[in-house]
């Protein structure tokens, strides 16, 4: 199923290609830099990248930002706020907070593939107080309550 989104081109984007899937198969459409000059980021730092784009989307939809994988293997270049959301009133231009955890500087050119967006359904949730909730295993058990060893083979 394809659901349209409406795009508008700021102009610092021009001439670069919209948002695509590289693949049939991908869930995520590459977000290209729309930067006018080359960006580094020093490692242990972040950077506000612009894609240079602003969306409409339709009701009930969010658009999320995630790293790319590659990036993130080869270079240590990782989305802070990931999942990042743009919800469906944000008029506003898509930028991308860009983390460098990586040991050696990172440069952003034009065009360069940065994140990618996946767009989402949202379930919005209706909150029901209640004097108490059923009774789990796991109950009121927080952070490393499952256990933290290894899971050995049957």
């Amino acid at each position: 199923m394809t659901i349209a989104i409406k795009v508008r081109r700021l102009p610092h984007a021009q001439g670069l290609p919209l948002p695509s899937y590289a693949t049939a198969g991908a869930a995520g459409m590459d977000l290209l830099a729309a930067v006018t000059d080359t960006v580094t980021i020093a490692p242990q730092q972040r950077a506000l990248i612009p894609t240079g784009l602003t969306i409409a989307l339709p009701p009930g939809y969010e658009l999320q930002i995630r790293p790319r994988s590659g990036l993130a293997l080869k270079h240590g270049i990782t989305l802070p706020n990931t999942p990042g959301t743009i919800d469906e009133d944000y008029r506003g231009e898509i930028q991308v907070i860009v983390l460098n955890a990586g040991q050696a500087p990172f440069i952003v050119a034009r065009g360069d593939r940065i994140a990618q967006a996946v767009l989402a359904p949202v379930s919005r949730a209706g909150w029901q107080e209640v004097e108490s909730l059923d009774e789990t295993v796991r109950s009121t058990g927080g952070f490393g309550s499952t256990g933290t060893g290894s899971v050995t083979e049957a």
